[in-house]
Parts: structure tokens; sequence; C-alpha cells
């Protein structure tokens, strides 16, 4: 049975009784609910709402082919600059050859990921995929039959431009799709397959890396996954946000029945319905203004204004922690210290990355973004400042800084191991995940353009670390330029301390009014008290 509680009247709930003698909710009502602000979609409670149906796991495990592309292209160059010697002409790539070949795909994908919501808002969600594919397979072709640096430069940025549409995309299109108690958990799966593709990218490094011109296999075979998609996303429908918006009001409701497979017609119609109301606003504010308009709005409106600090914020802090100059230099990192196995010890730390998303993945919706974020950073912080002291000590007699030839302590060596493998567990529990969830933060008529800047801002912090990392090693040592990304994550952390809300649980349109009055710390634990309390009455009235 589908189930109404009034908003404004959730704590005394006089509707629910009224509503329970009558045993349905009339659709007028559940439009006159919503305009009210606070409890949208949540006060129709569909048939196993909290169950995921073999549609929605169809759509995601599709729609996560491209976080599969995006680790699979941070991971395989890793073990390709290692690997690549003469073949681009110079006898050895040079740091700044390294830093360019890295920092062309991240430039690609910073524009990529700036342009990705509003083609998306223009086009809809599922072509900017599509998109997205034909552009990386283009470039993974290019760099395997790539023959000088500004050769593998230009396609790396070819790439770059695929990732950022993918990485925009993805997780907002699986957000519009999801069922709101799964949302959370139905992003993680993005990222699990982010990590899944940077363990199979160390893996086929691994398997290459004895292989003459064995690079060449190692970056040509991402057009695969990116082949796969592009065949399926043919079947994949349109996001009912967008429909609802282009007035296609039947396709909406059709995608809805398959999304809550088990809920009754009446049921479906009350989401559709409900669904309507609370993105009426934004339609009409999206036939009424321009784009600038909109992307004015994001800065000029406090609501959005807010989200979007909290977006932006939450993706930068993902980026300048540092973690993927370790996806990015890994290999050399631990060929420089020692280990006769770098690639095979990458994928120790990719490994790591893809067993602690597991866990993400299972807790993300039951503890919540902003607590699994608060507990988590400070391992992050720990595992920093302990590789910090132990690059310090093990450089001591190399003057502080990474030298090739010279033999390291392989204590202090493992040392590192162990600490990157604590920073690793500890970023891929939080930090790898819940900044992904940004296009939950706002309302449909700027989400697209929102997604765009936070995604941009994690692009343009991804460039900057990746192209200062070396230098950053050269210039402060090993030592001081851990110490500089463990001050970066405690700052962080402080960040999400004091601004980051907990919105797991509300719906997309529900998230807007926790903004309203500041950050909405408080406001959404309040809102969550209430979602729960309705639940624990409609439960308590079904075994009644």
């Amino acid at each position: 049975m589908a189930r109404l509680i009034p908003p404004n009247d959730a704590e005394k709930a006089p509707a629910a009784g009224r509503e329970a003698e009558s045993g349905r909710v009339e659709i007028d009502d559940v439009v006159q609910c919503t305009a009210a602000g606070e409890i949208s979609e949540y006060a129709v409670v569909a048939e196993g709402e909290e169950r995921t149906t073999w549609f929605v796991w169809l759509l995601v495990c599709c729609c996560t082919i491209s976080g599969l592309l995006f680790g699979y292209d941070t991971g395989v160059i890793s073990g390709a600059l290692v690997t690549i010697n003469g073949d681009l002409g110079p006898p050895e790539l040079s740091n700044g050859q390294k830093e360019f070949i890295t920092s062309a795909t991240t430039l690609g994908a910073l524009l990529g990921g700036l342009a990705a919501g509003a083609m998306s808002d223009w086009t809809g969600r599922r072509p900017v995929l599509g998109i997205a594919d034909i552009t990386f397979m283009g470039g993974a072709i290019g760099q395997a039959v790539s023959h000088t640096v500004w050769n593998m430069i230009g396609c790396r940025f070819l790439i770059g431009i695929g990732v950022g549409l993918a990485s925009c995309i993805a997780p907002l299109y699986i957000q519009e799709l999801s069922p709101t108690r799964l949302r959370g958990s139905m992003v993680v799966l993005n990222v699990v397959m982010i990590t899944l593709g940077q363990v199979i990218a160390y893996g086929i490094d691994a398997g290459f890396a004895n292989v003459n011109a064995g690079w060449r296999w190692m970056v040509g075979l991402g057009c695969v996954p990116a082949a796969l998609q592009l065949a399926l996303l043919v079947y994949l429908p349109e996001s009912p946000r967008v429909l609802v918006r282009r007035g296609n009001m039947e396709a909406a409701r059709k995608v809805l029945s398959r999304v809550y497979a088990l809920a009754s017609s009446e049921q479906v119609d009350l989401k559709l319905k409900v669904l309507h109301a609370t993105v009426k606003q934004s339609i009409e504010i999206s036939n009424s203004t321009t784009f600038w308009q909109r992307f004015g709005s994001v800065f000029s409106n406090p609501i959005n204004r807010r989200a979007l600090v909290i977006g932006c914020g939450m993706q930068a802090f993902q980026q300048l922690c540092g973690f993927n100059t370790l996806m990015y230099y890994s290999a050399s990192l631990f060929q420089e210290i020692g280990f006769n196995q770098p690639t095979a010890v990458g994928l120790i730390i990719s490994g790591t990355n893809f067993l602690f998303t597991l866990l993400a993945l299972k807790y993300i919706d039951v503890v919540g973004r902003r607590r699994i974020m608060v507990f988590s950073a400070p391992g992050m912080v720990f595992g920093l400042t302990l590789a910090s002291i132990a690059f310090y000590y093990m450089t001591i007699h190399s003057g502080g800084n990474l030298v090739t030839g010279v033999h390291y302590s392989q204590g202090w060596a493992g040392i590192v191991l162990l600490s990157m493998i604590i920073f690793v567990a500890s970023y891929a529990t939080g930090l790898g995940n819940v900044p992904w969830q940004q296009g939950e933060l706002f309302s449909l008529d700027v989400r697209g353009i929102g997604t765009s800047l936070c995604t941009a801002t994690n692009w343009a912090a991804n460039l900057l670390i990746g192209s200062t990392y070396l230098s950053l090693m050269s210039a402060i040592t090993p030592s001081g330029a851990f110490g500089f990304y463990a001050g970066l994550c405690l700052l962080g952390w402080l960040f999400c301390v004091f601004f980051f809300p907990d919105v797991s649980g509300l719906s997309l349109e529900e998230v807007q009014s926790v903004f309203k009055a500041g950050y909405g710390i408080r406001e959404s634990e309040r809102l969550k008290r209430v979602k729960r309390e309705i639940l624990e009455r409609e439960k308590a009235k079904m075994r009644g």
C-alpha cells in the first residue's frame, strides 16, 4: 500500500490516521503535500522499494563500465611509463615528459568534465556516455600506435576528454535512476568499478611488463570496455527526471515501473506525480531562463552556492590528498625504493583500494556519508605521516632524495608500503566514494551545471597534483612531499567536520531543503530523524 505523511505535520501525523481509515492516497493530496517542500518522494512508499531489481542492476552495471574505463586509464599509465623506454624517440622519458603524458589526460578530463553536465541537460544523460565511449576508443587506439612523445600526449588528451565526460555523467545518471534508499550504494558501485579497473590495469601491466613493446597492448586494450558499453547503451533508458522535464510523462512512467518492478500501478503513478510535483519549479526555471542565467544562479542563489561549495570542496579534497599521484607513479616510486617487481607491488595497492571500496559499498547508506568521512579521513593523515617519517629515515644517506641506483633499507621500504596500504584503505572507505555523490546536492535545473563544476574541480586539482608531483618530490624531498599531502588531508578532514552534511536517505528533491539556512549538518539529521519515525510508524501499522 502506498502511504502519505504530510511534511509539516510529520511529528503529529494527523493525516496518517485519516489515510489509514480510507486505505488509499489521492494523487492530488500527494501534489499538495510535496508543495510544502520538506518530505517529498519518501511520502510514497512503494512495495519492494528497498530491493534492487534486475533492471536496476543491469543499467547500473552498464553505466559503471565508465568507472572501469576511468580506473583502467589511471592504473595502466603507471606500468606503461616504466616500460616505454625508447619507443617514443628519446632513449628514456624525462620527468618532464612523464608529467606531460600524465597531465594531458587530466587536462582533457578537466575540459570534458566541465562540458559534460551542460551537454547532458541538452542531449540527455545517455548520449553523453556514448560520446565518451567513442572518444575513449579513438584515444586508446591512437596511444597504441604512437611513435613520438607528442603523439602520445595528444592521444592521452583525447582519452582524458572521454574520461571527463564519463566521470561526470555516470554517477549522475545512476543517481537519477536509483531508488532513494539505494542511491549511495549504486553510485559506490561505479567507484568499485574504478578500483576494479585499476586492478585489471595493474594485472595487465604485470603481464606485459616483459613483452617487447608491451606498453602498446596495455594502453590499446582500453578500447575493449568502451566498445562494450557503447553496444549496451542501446538498451538503456533515459533518466526519468530528464523525461519529466521534457514533458514525456508516459516514457518516465515506463522507466519508473521498471525501477520499482514490485510496485502496483497506483504506486508507480504516485511516484511519478510526486516526482513531477517536486521538480516542477526546476522545470519552470529551465523553461524560463537561459543557460547562462542558470549558470549564474549556481553562484548567486545561496542554496545552490552552498551545494557548490560542498561538492567542489569534497572533489578538491579527493585529489589534493595525493591519491591519484600514487596511482600514476606508484610503479616508478616502488622501483626507486628497491622493489624488484614494482608493478606487482602496485597491484597490492590497487587491490587494497578495490577491497575497501567494497566495504564502502556495503556501509555507505547504513553509516551515512558524513560519518564515514569523519572517521576514515584521520587514517589517511596517519598513513601519509608514517610515509613521510619512513622516507626521512630511508633517504638520510642520499641527501633526503631518492637517487636511482642507491640501495635503500628494505625495512623502511616495507614501512613505506605499509603506510601506503593504510592510506589507500582509508581513502577507499570514504574519500574515494563520497565526493561522487555530488549530483544529489543540486536541484534538477542546475544539476548538470553543478556536477560539471564539481567534476572540473576534481580534474583541475588532479592536474595540479599530477603535474607537480615529481617536481615536488625533487624540490622538498619525498619526506616533505608526503608530509605536505598529510597537511592537506588534515585540512580536508576539518572541512568535513564543519561543512559536510549527511543527505543519505533523503530523496534528490528533499536535499535542497537542507541548504536553506546554512550548510545543513543539523537540518539533515533532523530530516532523517523525521523520516525514520515515519517509516517506523508505517511498519508498525503494517504489523498491526
